[in-house]
């Protein structure tokens, strides 16, 4: 019987889910946004959660229990072919990311089913992204429009 047994198995052990889910918050946090396939992030999604309401809190023994939960690293980007050290990833959960859900009681996560599957097996692809982040990610997908008097009124030297 699987009484009050939360989660799935994945086709992992339990070290691999456990290395696997953080890996994916990891990622989530660092990019605020990611691409994996539904159990996985059906899967992760109340680890992140969690995360996010211990960074809501911001006290040091709320930080010091996701630095056990997550480990913490590096946030490295590349900057003329050298890595430079931008911060951590709990340094970004508690100063950025806890502080923009500092109002709301739950659900900081989102995921979007998408429309295509993985090559390899068929899985079922979705986009999982922290709720509140639809402004910044719709401006980077989407190209400036002109509005319709610009693009149909030839330009004059006067």
């Amino acid at each position: 019987m699987r009484h009050k047994v939360a989660g799935g198995q994945l086709n992992r052990t339990s070290e691999h889910r456990i290395a696997l889910r953080r890996n994916l918050a990891q990622s989530l946090i660092e990019h605020e946004t990611i691409s994996t396939t539904l159990p996985k992030a059906k899967h992760v999604k109340s680890f992140v959660e969690k995360l996010v309401t211990l960074a809501r809190k911001g006290d040091l023994a709320s930080r010091r229990r996701a630095v056990a939960l997550l480990n913490d690293r590096d946030i490295l980007v590349e900057k003329d072919g050298v890595l430079e050290k931008k911060g951590t990833i709990i340094g970004k959960l508690f100063s950025e990311i806890g502080p923009r859900y500092i109002d709301r009681k739950g659900g900081y996560t989102r995921i979007i089913k998408l429309s295509n599957t993985r090559l390899g097996d068929n899985g079922r692809l979705v986009l999982m992204q922290f709720v509140g982040n639809e402004t910044k990610a719709s401006k980077e997908q989407q190209p400036a429009k002109k509005k319709k008097g610009e693009a149909s009124k030839p330009k004059t030297d006067k």
